[in-house]
């Protein structure tokens, strides 16, 4: 079969255009409601996983949404503060609009509910790429609904820090269709639409910066149009690309960890990559197994079989489309374009822990699918017999094994769902296929930690200290289950290995200040307090904590500083609110104390001490008969409690005596 190229968008005229839009237009209503189908019980799953805490959990800004939060996520370039990694504000900013809609942590709906839109609207975009790029309706349906109903979406569907997958795959799209349009018709006002998508994309996740390269991929085949115009063209994306790039690599060495080409050798660099090519082909062909941690092979070396068959694969990979240039471009432009897109992530600089991740091939399948939809175009569309084959006949087979395959993926993509009904359940199922890593054995820990299984926890997290015995974070983690456990000995014992590996481990000195504070150790407490602030000025448990133990010593006054500077942070803590309102009475400003009180009984209606707080401060100012009041609604909530009924016996005492 000769390769041939030819757009048909706009050829039919009058009724034919109109049952030409009436009918794409029933397609795209198809696929999305075959994604939405496939992936509908995510809206209802409730897994946390590994770094959704910095994401949304502890994420100050994400859970106090309005336009500083905003604009903090755009302004830190080059050192994000909230989020350890690159630059993302738009990522950040859309789970932050989340929570204005009611998200929480006990109610992901709302983030579920978005990430699930954006997929679909991925798989549609996708659609219409490819039908403005060949021309053929069905076929372009056929590559949306693979690509949508496919289980490797499910992390960047699922995962709720995924968000900047599944927007950076957005506004990828918009640009590559843009780009068609500008190809088409020749006109500046889409090139630089596509700029801007482009931007947005990488605003999302930097992870699209290969774009330009991806165009002139494009321009080679099958605009054939590739040459010196076409270089030029893309200039500004080049130039944009590398700003990224360089902004990235700051923010990510500056706030994580980066691990540069030279550091891990050439051979090793060239082992990772003939893995990932065969690793990613082979997952997206044949998704069964699936997880959401890869971890490197152990030993990575030849004698390992996945390494061996991915360095035999590439070998093999590279033979093949190399003589697949002679009939036909498209399975190794196809490649290119999957290769090109997946190559940040390839591993050339380490940013993960992992060697592969299914969120990685989110958009770079685009590639695969590039090549698999032109192929069936060729042959729904062709006049005559080939292989033999009528052209209904090919097309009744197309369709019968689209729908197979269709369903094959569905039922895939439901059955892995079922593990991210709770994070319990995806942390086990991980450890499944990786039973010897140390993060994964942690994370679960914390999780068993929080949902009272704490010997349970406790076995996960020695195990993980087999795994890694000087990981300060793991020892910090244990220390919290051995506190929960009442074992506070050698919950400091932890919290102290856990400063020997990482002394500037602010949450390990906060653990620490709470122990000794627990211990009646209130100077030691202070200094540990002093130390998590200087490494974390902005915990807001840790300024409470600090102005607590200060007033504690008699040191009401500098108490009152760092209340007034947590509660800037957090104005709705109760708790803060009322140990200011102490420490300002304790320094002799009544008035500023009535006022603090008021406000947590305003929230808390039957705090009974907060009553008799508010009371004896309204006897030092001779308000006796209000103080009584206090006193009485104190007991009419409890009458058993002795505290108020002294205090009221003595108020009347004293009214009596002024009488």
């Amino acid at each position: 079969m000769r390769e041939q190229y030819r757009c048909e968008v706009g050829e039919d005229g009058g009724a034919g255009k109109s049952r030409r839009i009436f009918f794409f237009l029933v397609l795209l209503a198809a696929v999305g409601g075959a994604v939405l189908a496939a992936h509908w019980p995510c809206v209802s799953a409730k897994a946390l996983m590994l770094d959704d805490d910095q994401y949304l959990v502890e994420n100050r800004l994400v859970q106090n949404p309005g336009w500083t939060s905003a604009k903090r996520f755009l302004a830190e370039v080059l050192r994000p503060s909230t989020v350890r990694g690159y630059y993302q504000p738009l990522a950040m900013i859309s789970l932050m609009l989340d929570v204005a809609v009611g998200g929480d942590v006990d109610n992901l709906r709302p983030f579920r509910l978005t990430s699930l839109f954006l997929h679909v609207a991925d798989s549609l975009l996708l659609v219409v790429f490819l039908y403005l790029l060949f021309g053929q309706i069905v076929p372009a349906a056929i590559g949306g609904l693979l690509y949508g109903v496919h289980p490797v979406a499910i992390e960047s569907v699922a995962w709720i820090s995924e968000r900047k997958t599944l927007l950076a795959g957005f506004f990828a799209l918009w640009c590559l269709i843009f780009y068609v349009l500008y190809v088409r018709r020749q006109k500046w006002r889409y090139g630089i639409i596509c700029l801007a998508m482009y931007v947005l994309s990488l605003l999302s996740k930097p992870a699209v910066v290969a774009m330009p390269v991806l165009l002139l991929l494009l321009d080679f085949w099958p605009f054939r149009r590739f040459g010196r115009r076409a270089i030029l063209e893309k200039l500004p994306l080049f130039v944009v690309g590398a700003a990224f790039s360089v902004i990235t690599f700051i923010s990510q060495s500056g706030t994580s960890t980066v691990k540069l080409p030279g550091e891990s050798g050439l051979v090793r660099l060239l082992l990772t990559f003939c893995h990932n090519i065969v690793f990613y082909l082979y997952n997206f062909l044949w998704p069964v197994n699936l997880s959401w941690y890869y971890p490197f092979p152990k030993p990575f070396n030849l004698s390992h079989p996945a390494v061996l068959f991915g360095v035999i694969g590439t070998g093999v990979l590279i033979v093949v489309l190399l003589l697949s240039l002679r009939w036909i471009r498209c399975l190794a432009v196809g490649w290119l374009f999957f290769f090109i897109a997946v190559f940040p992530t390839l591993g050339v600089v380490g940013f993960h822990p992992v060697i592969a991740a299914d969120r990685h091939l989110y958009f770079p399948m685009v590639g695969f699918l590039l090549a698999a939809v032109w192929l069936v175009s060729r042959f729904w569309k062709e006049e005559g017999k080939v292989f033999g084959l009528g052209r209904s006949a090919r097309r009744g087979i197309i369709v019968s094994a689209v729908l197979l395959l269709g369903a094959s993926e569905f039922i895939l993509t439901r059955c892995y769902l079922v593990y991210w009904r709770d994070t319990e359940s995806v942390y086990k199922y991980m450890l499944e296929s990786s039973p010897d890593v140390m993060v994964l054995h942690n994370n679960l820990a914390n999780v068993l930690n929080d949902s009272g299984k704490v010997d349970e926890a406790v076995e996960h997290f020695n195990r993980a200290l087999e795994l890694k015995p000087n990981s300060a974070e793991v020892h910090n983690n244990l220390g919290n289950a051995l506190r929960d456990l009442g074992e506070i000995d050698s919950a400091i014992v932890h919290y102290i290995k856990a400063l020997e590996y990482r002394p500037g481990f602010a949450a390990a000195h906060y653990n620490l200040a709470v122990m000794l504070a627990g211990q009646g150790k209130a100077d030691e407490a202070i200094a540990e307090y002093r130390k998590a602030l200087r490494l974390k000025p902005d915990d807001v448990d840790a300024l409470s904590n600090l102005g607590f133990e200060l007033a504690q010593t008699g040191k009401s006054g500098e108490a009152v500083k760092y209340y007034n500077e947590a509660l800037k942070l957090q104005p709705d803590s109760v708790i803060t609110h009322g140990r200011l309102g102490l420490a300002l009475a304790a320094v002799g400003k009544i008035d500023e104390a009535i006022r603090e009180f008021q406000i947590v009984l305003k929230e808390r209606p039957d705090d009974v001490e907060m009553y008799c707080n508010l009371g004896v401060l309204l006897e030092r100012q001779g308000k006796i008969t209000e103080a009584i009041e206090q006193y009485r609604q104190a007991l009419q909530i409890n009458p058993e409690y002795t505290k108020a009924a002294e205090l009221l016996e003595a108020a009347l005492e004293k009214q009596k005596n002024l009488q």
